[in-house]
């Protein structure tokens, strides 16, 4: 059955839980840049996020590890410039809120401060308690990250399914519910049985996000360039691609090539 959209002129994370109790999925994608961002925005994504995924897509880097709260920052500004209505989550990246939740505090008021994001997410559960709790009391949102996180993949070693096995799976429902609980406003989960991604879902009151999660969960996320093809040599089984511009972009500039080659471009009306 299908349930009616409701209009949010500007998405506040009220409007999430909002979608949760009404039975509207949520939708969520990675924006780094202004001309990005304001594409998707146009398009009616529910929430836009900065992802620390910025490291690999942006800047060529293996691992999310290398990027900077700086660099974080740069992106977010960018984006936040061209949003009229969706909600901006910033990742907080490596480094800046695992070991001291001082350094978490000012790690999240300077994206917020001067970026002018609206809130932020964290990786983990428990183990970061007091890091999400300084932030949380600063009246900061915060948005959750379990299962899979890629922030921990040298501790993994693996970018493989998570939480397959029972005690890693009830671990993963408890530091839900100890997120909910902290104040957050919403989790995503990474990489996990769908299964239990649906009972996750079903047992907090806030909205569920899934990136590999199956489609019990209240919403989904990919990372931008991902859906549209622009990482050709990405092939996850939880990827669709909407669009192939890896060989669209190419198979243009390389018409532009040939025609400045041949001296075809510019032509006589496309010039002064």
């Amino acid at each position: 059955m299908s349930v009616a959209k409701k209009e949010y002129k500007r998405i506040t994370v009220k409007s999430l839980v909002d979608m949760k109790k009404h039975g509207e999925k949520i939708s969520m994608l990675t924006a780094y840049d202004y001309s990005m961002a304001k594409i998707v925005d146009g398009a009616d994504v529910d929430v836009i996020l900065v992802g620390d995924s910025a490291s690999n897509v942006m800047a060529g880097h293996e691992t999310t590890l290398p990027i900077t709260l700086d660099q974080m920052i740069y992106h977010a500004s960018s984006v936040i410039r061209a949003i009229n209505r969706a909600l901006v989550v910033v990742d907080l990246p490596f480094g800046s809120y695992q070991s001291d939740p001082k350094e978490a505090l000012r790690s999240a008021i300077r994206i917020m401060k001067e970026s002018g994001a609206h809130a932020v997410k964290l990786e983990g559960g428990k183990e970061i308690k007091e890091s999400i709790k300084r932030i949380l009391n600063a009246g900061i949102p915060v948005m959750g990250h379990l299962g899979l996180t890629p922030q921990s993949i040298y501790k993994f070693g693996t970018y493989t399914v998570r939480a397959k096995e029972e005690e890693e799976a009830n671990k993963l429902k408890e530091d839900a519910q100890f997120l909910e609980k902290a104040g957050c406003f919403a989790i995503v989960l990474e990489k996990i049985p769908a299964k239990l991604a649906e009972e996750v879902a079903q047992s907090v009151s806030i909205p569920i996000i899934g990136i590999g999660a199956g489609n019990g969960v209240d919403g989904q996320v990919l990372v931008l360039h991902d859906l549209l093809g622009m990482t050709h040599e990405f092939h996850p089984r939880f990827l669709r691609r909407y669009m192939n511009l890896y060989d669209d972009m190419t198979n243009a500039i390389s018409q532009y090539v040939n025609d400045v080659k041949s001296k075809d471009f510019p032509s006589d009306e496309e010039q002064y």
